[in-house]
């Protein structure tokens, strides 16, 4: 069997939904849906010795991922990138075990592609003809892309801040785009209009209002766990906006030890955030389960600029289970780590990326992380996609011109 999918579940009140047909929200509550597998059908059918034999993308692990039909799929030879040492760096910050999982490698840049390519491949397999979708810019341009693949229709709206180059893939892509004078929640009101008026004919695709783009992001976690051969890290610094990829990660993890391929303790999960835009961290640090809606968002580090993530119980939730936890960097922080990471090692990391790097700083200083702890920093996107963030004024000479 290709997929061993059993069912959606609500994360907040364990409602039942039924997985073969298109759902947003839990119908009780209004909370995301998680899709669940039967476990004990996984471990009788694959054990991790098979996974290396399998080719070298997310679909290695397709047991574990809702799409019924391998003719389903739709693929652009997504996932198992590198979880390279840092050793020169590492050693820079008191940390000589320091791994990156480098997702700037991944088709669109960004391991939004993950979340796109099994959120697609599902929603098509579903009959689902148009997706909508608000976004930061690296979700919309890989669910334009990977709905192109599929042959779908896309309506994707985002701030007119966002990076340009995703606007860019949009347009090539043939996606509806359009630009709001304001944050991704502005986005995501105008996005869940135009749903309700389309009476069935467009399905949100929003951060958490389906439940498959996590599923997708999950595959990070089940990589790592492949390439460290089936052990886990001691720490894993996550950049956190919508917090999908640390929620996928967290169910990730609770999996694999159901299915008995990882023991031991789990990984010390760390949610990042920009100082100017918080929520999940001021949450934590209050003890709430759930966070408030941040006013006057903004950051340099644009992936993570999301004032109120829809899944913010289910991110604190990860912190509390693998006693984790909540920081902030500020944007000239991230900003000098960008360079420092890209000078010391040649990785030219995403902002948000290098918000996890300045925060594995800041934990190892005041001694939350020790030195001698294996730590694993998420970079989710490739620098290039953000030429903004490193000014250049080189020296211009003539076309006969020397260096002396």
């Amino acid at each position: 069997m290709f997929s061993h999918l059993s069912h959606l579940e609500c994360g907040r009140c364990g409602t039942e939904h039924e997985s073969e047909r298109p759902q947003n929200l839990c119908t009780a509550c209004g909370s995301p849906l998680l899709a669940r597998y039967d476990l004990a059908a996984v471990r009788a059918s694959v054990s991790p010795d098979d996974f290396a034999r399998r080719s070298p993308d997310l679909w290695r692990y397709h047991e574990l991922l809702p799409v019924r039909s391998p003719q389903a799929v739709t693929t652009l030879g997504e996932g198992m990138t590198p979880l390279a040492p840092m050793a020169r760096y590492g050693e820079r910050i008191g940390l000589p075990r320091l791994l990156m999982k480098d997702e700037g490698l991944i088709p669109t840049g960004s391991f939004k592609a993950r979340g796109a390519a099994v959120g697609v491949s599902r929603a098509a397999e579903l009959g689902v003809e148009r997706l909508a979708m608000p976004t930061n810019g690296n979700a919309g341009a890989a669910w334009a892309l990977y709905g192109a693949r599929a042959g779908l229709a896309t309506t994707i709206v985002m701030p007119v801040d966002a990076p340009e180059i995703t606007r860019r893939e949009c347009v090539a892509s043939g996606a509806d785009l359009h630009l709001v004078d304001g944050l991704i929640s502005d986005a995501g009101r105008i996005v869940g209009e135009v749903v309700a008026a389309a009476e069935g004919r467009v399905f949100d695709a929003s951060t958490l209002k389906e439940p498959y783009r996590i599923e997708g992001k999950k595959t990070m976690m089940l990589e790592i766990a492949e390439q460290l051969g089936w052990r886990t890290p001691d720490v894993i610094l996550y950049p956190t906006g919508g917090g999908v990829g640390l929620i996928g990660i967290h169910k990730a993890l609770r999996e694999l030890r159901e299915l008995g391929w990882i023991s031991g303790p789990p990984p010390r999960l760390v949610a990042v955030q920009a100082e100017g835009c918080a929520p999940i961290v001021r949450a934590f640090e209050q003890g709430e389960r759930e966070s408030r809606y941040w006013e006057g968002a903004q950051t340099v580090a644009f992936g993570i600029n999301v004032p109120k993530p829809l899944g913010d119980f289910l991110i604190l939730d990860a912190l509390a289970e693998t006693s984790g936890t909540a920081v902030t960097v500020t944007d000239g922080e991230l900003l000098a780590e960008l360079r420092e990471v890209a000078a010391a090692e040649g990785a030219f990391v995403c902002p948000e990326g290098a918000a996890a790097f300045a925060a594995a700083r800041k934990l190892r200083r005041s001694g939350w992380i020790d030195q001698d702890e294996q730590v694993v920093v998420l970079n989710t996107g490739a620098g290039i996609k953000y030429p903004g963030t490193v000014p250049v004024d080189a020296p211009v000479l003539a076309a006969d011109g020397h260096l002396v």
